[in-house]
């Protein structure tokens, strides 16, 4: 009895709208990709992380901790000292936090049978970025990402839209919670006042984009409708999200030609509504999920099906995720899409059946591929072109890592049986005999991880 060869359809489906083609996957795809990857869309969204993970409250709890230990510090002891032991708690906490979270994220990636539907949680992810570069906010991506994004991901993008500007760490992140109205109750007062570092990114990134057309002066009112929207971890008062009415600017406001009128935090909501229903948001987020997906210049009649979709139906992501499945553009045998280092990574624990062992290890390897996880450099998250991820040097670098990785894996499945079921028919003959030719058992996996075909999708 012969096994069926999966279609190139089951491969792309895997390979290109998933997370790299692990055990079983192309066969369950292979009677009905599309079908296969339909199934992974639903309302409830995308997966949770397993693990002692903890809410971005109780973080907050930490830092409040943290932030109290020099005022609460032993009499007699020195500011260097002092300093000394909160630079300590804040590290020990730093990594209580983060590297839970990048290990169950990362075996997640690893084993999960919803491989779009991953994906497509993590181009949300880096869409709305709150960077764990920035140091505070360290404690508080992973929470980001499991409480305003993976629930919200399938739904309406104005509510993942509300969700993330919410979010202590994206409030933290960009500033926000330090945002007072200079002719607010409290304006004037100390070293704060407005920031327009949320307002201008939410237009600039998340929502219309530079080519809307919209003003400074645009930015500006929207900074001020903002003011009030904030976070707290003080003491024993820890809110992820408070409106300090004190602290916002009155007045109504003009953006983008439209007047709101001040009803406090209702006035930014109000604005977060309109942006999220704008025609230039809709053509500027599906042009970058057409870029993410397919093509790095992706074909403009794919943008125009899924910015139709997204219209036609308010902004429901579910609906947007079906029709790109659906655009013949999505479906073009060549892989046009170069993977990141973190999506490299991944696929290789897919292809190889390996399960991330710690965080320490998933983080600092990340990082030697020069994509650290949940740390974009800045608030336009990873890029995503080939451009940005084939030079020489990260080539290099990603061979090093292919390597050793290789030399560790245990001793399974033959490197043909592994390249046939992670590619498929995408394995082009050239690189099917340079991974029959190899010299062990080691050099033939790095063969196959770095062959052209692996490392596009």
């Amino acid at each position: 009895m012969t096994t069926a060869t999966p279609s190139l359809d089951a491969a792309l489906a895997v390979t290109r709208f998933g997370l790299g083609g692990r055990e079983g996957e192309m066969a369950r795809a292979q009677a009905d990709p599309k079908g296969f990857l339909k199934a992974q869309i639903r309302k409830s969204g995308a997966e949770q992380p397993d693990g002692p993970l903890k809410s971005s409250a109780d973080m907050m709890r930490g830092l409040s901790e943290v932030r109290g230990m020099k005022a609460n510090a032993p009499a007699g002891q020195t500011p260097e000292a002092k300093k000394a032991l909160k630079k300590e708690a804040f590290h020990d906490l730093r990594e209580e936090g983060e590297l839970p979270e990048i290990l169950a994220r990362a075996r997640l990636q690893a084993t999960t049978d919803a491989g779009f539907r991953e994906r497509w949680a993590m181009f949300w992810s880096n869409h709305f970025t709150a960077s764990a570069a920035k140091n505070v906010v360290a404690v508080l991506s992973g929470p980001f990402e499991r409480e305003a994004i993976r629930p919200n991901v399938f739904g309406r993008f104005e509510d993942l839209l509300v969700a993330s500007s919410r979010h202590p760490a994206m409030l933290i992140y960009l500033d926000q919670d330090a945002s007072v109205g200079p002719n607010s109750q409290v304006g004037g007062r100390g070293k704060k006042g407005l920031n327009e570092n949320l307002a201008r990114e939410i237009m600039e990134l998340h929502t219309v984009g530079v080519q809307a057309g919209y003003t400074q002066a645009d930015v500006t009112e929207f900074a001020r409708t903002l003011t009030g929207w904030s976070s707290s971890y003080k003491g024993d008062r820890v809110e992820p999200f408070v409106y300090r009415p004190q602290a916002h600017e009155p007045g109504a406001r003009t953006i983008m030609g439209k007047t709101y009128a001040d009803n406090g935090e209702a006035q930014a909501r109000a604005v977060l509504r309109d942006l999220a229903a704008h025609p230039a948001t809709a053509r500027h987020v599906c042009r970058k999920l057409a870029a993410h997906f397919v093509a790095d210049d992706p074909p403009p009649a794919l943008t125009a099906r899924l910015e139709k979709a997204w219209t036609s139906s308010g902004g429901r992501l579910d609906l947007v995720a079906a029709a790109l499945i659906d655009a013949p553009e999505a479906w073009a045998p060549q892989p046009a899409k170069f993977k990141s280092p973190y999506e490299f990574m991944v696929s290789s624990w897919r292809a190889l059946g390996v399960m991330p062992a710690d965080g320490q290890t998933v983080s600092k390897e990340a990082r030697s591929l020069g994509q650290r996880p949940m740390a974009p450099p800045s608030p336009k998250g990873w890029p995503d072109t080939a451009v940005d991820w084939a030079s020489p040097d990260q080539i290099m670098r990603r061979m090093d890592w292919a390597e050793d990785f290789a030399a560790k894996v245990p001793n399974q499945a033959s490197p043909q049986a592994i390249a046939a079921m992670s590619l498929g028919p995408l394995l082009s003959q050239k690189s099917s005999q340079a991974v029959a030719r190899a010299e062990s058992r080691p050099q033939a996996v790095a063969v196959l991880l770095m062959s052209p075909e692996f490392q596009r999708r």
